[in-house]
């Protein structure tokens, strides 16, 4: 019995042995297949890895590609290389196409799928297609046009111009521009918070060039659409030209003083007739206008041709001028150009010296004014010299007249570099020395999208901008000889609101016996109770919509002032006065700011650049 059950022990414990490493070798298959699997999984990751780093490199490098061929495309668009621009607008498709190509692969949009990192690789497939977007939607359809167009076409010139082929290519330049609006808005709906440093970096580099992009070929747009019309393809235009004088001080720059009458047809410059602020006369009645503007810079706007600008709104003042040039005249308008002397500066730089000739200049000679106006001498000679040396008021609207005559005539001819007026343009209008109203009504709604127009309100008015403008009290042309200059500074919260000051500092330049050493005309010999040789100013300071102005400070001492409301932004305005040599401070505060947009500020344009008025905006030290 003993031994039966030792032999069924052993038996049994035989039995568990094979059974035991038989469940052993199980595990160890399954280990095996676990570990095959995993390391299965891990070479697929390192591969996939590697692929992806593989494509992330094409992309980068393909990019890089198509980046260092924007620098040449502009010199080439810049210098009329219609073939060498056509050239590289297919290189550069080809770099964009492959970075696409490469964001397109299975894996890499398998990897945009993953969660938390997957969005990386998503920013870059957009930002691979948006770039590819703007070299064959964007690009590719304007150097197909780029042949027609010339330089020539863009300006005014004393001969017709052939506006045709600039009609026929603002389809393609309106489809371009919609093609890189697409994509910009398309990269701004991407949170560039989460990304990667690497991916974050170059999505904000790309986001902003393109709205650069974007805005520059909307403006193309809108000017090849309204460029043929305005410069009279078809039916001739009539523009009322207004020469704005900045040594007496008006909102959107200087009084109206030198007028006359600019005719296009299909393209072709000429000076119709001419006339001067004064000649205009008194409207009675008074041209009709809103309440508001009439409260803030009385009815003065609508009563003399000097003050049509006391408002900074220039669609009101050229409605009001065109208004007053008919009533007097009898001749509609189709628009009003305003310039300064400033801006007739860089016209000339582009032209090129301009003699006076005629009656003006036999009179001139004599009194010792130039013969040779040229961009240098232009500003001090219409804004100081003519007063110091003719003091016949008609006299001096004759001179004025005589220099717009031969600056237009100037600018049409054949010799005036095309690109360096365009230039000279630009510049004038970014300054606001150059403004624009079309009394056709789809023209102006475009128009008025842009600074050109000169408006207050609107859509070309940032949301967190501040205006700070200047009208002459003295009634002289005593602004020569002040200097300005205009400051933000950014106080610190309150009540979950941003304070902002606006700070204007002015500076009486004008000799300290400016009441006899300068001509009366100059001065105003104190007929509106100024007394010789002072500068009153009234300013006018506009905060952002729906702000409120909250006081004002001279030299630092809380004062009064007169505070409004126009088109839904706080004003106010406060008079000061400077003896030659005097130099006053006014701060206004402007609380409720609830714009979460950079703070900026349009100032009257004046004889000084622009630069050396608008100082850098400071930030006031919070506790």
């Amino acid at each position: 019995m003993a031994n039966s059950r030792i032999t069924s022990q052993t038996r049994d414990a035989r039995t568990f042995g094979t059974k035991s490493r038989r469940q052993l070798g199980r595990r160890r298959n399954r280990s095996l297949i676990v570990l095959a699997l995993c390391g299965t999984v891990v070479v697929v990751a390192v591969a996939a890895a590697a692929w992806l780093a593989t494509k992330a490199a094409t992309i980068r490098d393909e990019l890089n590609a198509a980046s260092v061929l924007i620098a040449p495309l502009k010199s080439e668009v810049a210098s009329q290389d219609t073939e060498g621009a056509i050239s590289t607008v297919d290189q550069l498709r080809v770099h964009t196409t492959a970075a696409k190509q490469s964001a397109e692969d299975p894996i890499w949009t398998l990897a945009s799928a993953v969660p938390g990192i997957g969005a990386n690789f998503a920013a870059v497939t957009e930002v691979t297609q948006s770039a590819d977007d703007v070299a064959n939607l964007g690009l590719a359809p304007l150097a197909k046009v780029f042949h027609s167009l010339d330089w020539k076409t863009l300006v005014p010139s004393g001969t017709a111009s052939n506006l045709g082929s600039l009609k026929a290519a603002s389809p393609s330049v309106s489809s371009a521009a919609h093609a890189v609006r697409a994509s910009s808005e398309r990269l701004d709906g991407i949170d560039a918070d989460g990304l990667w440093p690497q991916v974050a970096r170059p999505l904000v580099e790309v986001r902003d060039q393109l709205r650069e992009v974007t805005g520059a070929l909307d403006a193309s747009a809108d000017a090849a659409r309204l460029l043929p019309n305005m410069m009279g393809a078809g039916t001739p235009r009539n523009y009322l030209l207004m020469v704005q004088n900045n040594a007496e001080s008006r909102a959107s720059g200087g009084i109206p003083g030198a007028l006359a009458v600019l005719e296009l047809h299909s393209g072709k410059l000429s000076l119709g007739a001419q006339s001067s602020a004064g000649e205009i006369g008194t409207m009675s009645p008074v041209i009709a206008l809103d309440e508001v503007q009439q409260q803030i810079y009385s009815r003065r706007l609508g009563k003399f041709m000097q003050d049509v600008n006391l408002t900074p709104d220039f669609p009101t003042a050229a409605r009001t001028a065109a208004a007053m040039w008919e009533r007097k005249t009898g001749q509609r308008l189709d628009g009003v150009v305003s310039v300064d002397p400033v801006a007739l500066s860089y016209l000339l730089n582009a032209t090129g010296p301009v003699r006076i000739s005629g009656n003006e200049l036999s009179q001139v000679t004599s009194l010792g004014l130039p013969t040779e106006l040229n961009g240098q001498n232009v500003v001090p000679t219409l804004l100081s010299e003519v007063y110091a040396r003719i003091e016949e008021p008609k006299l001096q609207d004759a001179y004025f007249a005589g220099v717009a005559q031969e600056i237009f005539r100037a600018l049409s001819s054949e010799q005036t570099d095309p690109k360096d007026l365009i230039s000279g343009l630009s510049r004038g209008v970014t300054e606001g020395r150059i403004s624009l109203w079309s009394a056709t009504e789809w023209e102006q709604s475009i128009i008025g999208t842009y600074p050109l127009s000169g408006s207050i309100a609107g859509s070309s008015v940032p949301a967190a901008q501040f205006g700070v403008y200047f009208n002459d009290g003295t009634g002289a042309k005593m602004d020569y000889y002040v200097e300005r200059t205009v400051q933000l500074i950014r106080e610190c919260p309150k009540d979950g609101y941003e304070n902002t000051t606006v700070r204007v500092t002015s500076t009486n330049n004008a000799p300290a016996d400016a009441a006899t050493s300068l001509p009366a005309y100059v001065t105003g010999a104190g007929v509106f109770g100024v007394p010789p040789g002072s500068v009153q100013t009234n300013i006018v300071a506009y905060g952002p919509a729906q702000a409120t102005v909250e006081t004002a400070r001279l030299d630092g001492q809380k004062t009064g002032f007169a505070p409004y409301l126009h088109s839904n932004r706080p004003v106010g305005v406060l008079a000061v006065r400077l003896a030659p040599g005097e130099s006053r401070t006014v701060d206004f505060t402007f609380g409720k700011i609830v714009q979460h947009t950079e703070p900026n500020v349009v100032v009257t344009p004046t004889v000084q650049d622009v630069k050396d008025v608008k100082l850098p905006m400071e930030n006031a030290a919070c506790g």
